[in-house]
């Protein structure tokens, strides 16, 4: 059996069942969640940090990190003390702040400030505050349901995108340079797992999604092109800076990043679809 095959199925008995204990420990508003996703972050963040040091200049890597997961980290103290959520967004932005006074409060040259500021406000955003779009999941109403759904959601559109492109791949690889061996096959498949995970979803929980199951389909197409982006993004990031992965941490799979790149760019996009769609599950 391919080698990466194994390293896949490996991760995939390891990982969600481990996934499946954290959705089901919701004391706290999910408490164990928020500290994972704080770890992950910082995690993250470095994983970033160096991929971009390979083009520019930046700003102190622990100061970075600790910003990055200090956004995080306030998403946690918010599921104990239950405080608004606006706190969490002043933190994202004082941390840009910060980054800012830091860069007119050093005492260096300036040639490179731009680089800084620049790659520090990109880093607070795509490995912090974006992050915490999976953790406001857990305040909804039903939130076990609703982090099921969204998962299974990214999860079913990388699993099914795979499994189509190894099958029915071959020969229409090639169309997205951002990746070249992403095929038309594979993103079919995406689509339809996304398409699926919703479908489920609306036939389990009918009394949570109440209404059309066209309302599902219609998420899961978006979570399913929002999650191929968000993995061509990363590509696109990796083959700037010349890197084949983000990290080795994750057997098969690479870093940290890659495994969440996806999550990184749909929580934001199914947090704002699901709380219009289903206005009730807001508290």
């Amino acid at each position: 059996m391919n080698r990466k095959v194994v390293s896949r199925l490996g991760v995939f008995f390891i990982g969600v069942p481990l996934i499946i204990v954290l959705i089901m420990l919701n004391q706290l508003n999910h408490l164990a969640i928020h500290a994972v996703v704080t770890v992950v972050s910082v995690i993250a963040a470095w994983e970033f940090y160096n991929i971009l040091s390979n083009n520019f200049t930046l700003q102190n890597k622990i100061f970075l990190l600790s910003m990055t997961g200090l956004i995080n980290f306030t998403m946690l103290l918010r599921a104990v003390f239950e405080f608004d959520v606006s706190y969490v967004d002043f933190i994202y932005v004082a941390s840009i702040l910060a980054c800012l006074s830091a860069e007119v409060l050093s005492n260096r040259s300036f040639e490179n400030s731009n680089s800084r500021i620049v790659t520090s406000i990109t880093i607070l955003t795509y490995t912090g505050f974006l992050l915490t779009f999976l953790t406001r999941m857990t305040f909804l109403r039903n939130s076990r349901q609703i982090l099921i759904m969204f998962l299974t959601m990214v999860f079913f559109c990388d699993s099914l995108a795979w499994f189509f492109g190894v099958l029915f791949g071959k020969n229409n690889k090639g169309f997205i340079k951002a990746s070249p061996n992403k095929s038309i096959a594979g993103f079919c498949g995406g689509i339809f797992g996304s398409i699926l995970s919703g479908i489920l979803s609306w036939i389990l929980w009918k009394d949570i999604f109440i209404g059309s199951v066209l309302k599902l389909i219609f998420l899961g197409i978006l979570i399913s092109i929002t999650s191929i982006l968000g993995d061509l993004v990363e590509s696109v990031l990796k083959r700037s800076s010349n890197c084949k992965d983000s990290g080795s941490i994750i057997p098969g799979r690479g870093g940290i990043l890659d495994s969440i790149d996806s999550i990184v760019f749909s929580a934001p996009v199914f947090y704002f679809v699901i709380t219009h769609l289903y206005p009730a599950l807001l508290q």
